[in-house]
């Protein structure tokens, strides 16, 4: 399954917290402000491709650079910077997924449709199959939706999702498997 989320959120309207730049040298600041404006789109797409609720994302978004902000000085390879950006993205994701989850067992999460996830281009047809597919993936375990929705929605490879996720190829390789079993399960429910 391959699916085009083109993220359209107002992500060029969004800065870094001014309270957390204001007490960093300026040539820090400068870095994260580059930083955000050359990664912001790119940790967006992840983060709507994780969650699958565009007003989710700016506060990732922000979380993620929030993030990145603490662990900059530490970062020794400027060529690390994506993947490393990637890794706080997926972490903060997950994160933000287990409370959904256990906030909709509790009652308090709302039902989404998913229906706009998809990108404008997008079909009928390829809108409802991917709302079914998001449907499907809120009634998985964080780290189930995670491995499948980096494998199948980004087109990540195996060894990448598993650094990403902090554990085995083996692992992530069963995760995906499991998960890609319950959404096919639940499309073929719901048709």
């Amino acid at each position: 399954m391959t699916a085009d989320l083109r993220v359209t959120s107002r992500l060029h309207d969004v800065a870094p917290r001014p309270s957390l730049a204001v007490a960093l040298e300026p040539s820090l600041t400068d870095d994260i402000e580059d930083l955000f404006r050359c990664y912001a789109p790119y940790v967006a797409r992840i983060g709507l491709r994780l969650l699958g609720r565009r007003d989710e994302v700016d506060d990732l978004v922000q979380d993620v650079f929030e993030a990145a902000l603490l662990g900059l000085r530490q970062l020794r390879d400027r060529e690390a910077v994506r993947p490393w950006l990637a890794a706080i993205a997926v972490r903060k994701a997950r994160g933000q997924l287990r409370r959904r989850r256990l906030l909709r067992y509790l009652g308090f999460d709302r039902d989404e449709d998913y229906l706009e996830v998809a990108d404008a281009g997008a079909t009928p047809v390829e809108r409802q199959l991917l709302a079914a597919v998001f449907r499907a993936l809120d009634d998985m375990g964080a780290d189930l939706r995670v491995a499948w929705s980096l494998r199948h929605l980004d087109g990540e490879d195996l060894q990448t999702i598993a650094e990403l996720c902090c554990c085995s190829v083996s692992t992530i390789k069963r995760r995906v498997e499991l998960a890609h079993a319950l959404v096919m399960e639940k499309i073929r429910d719901d048709a």
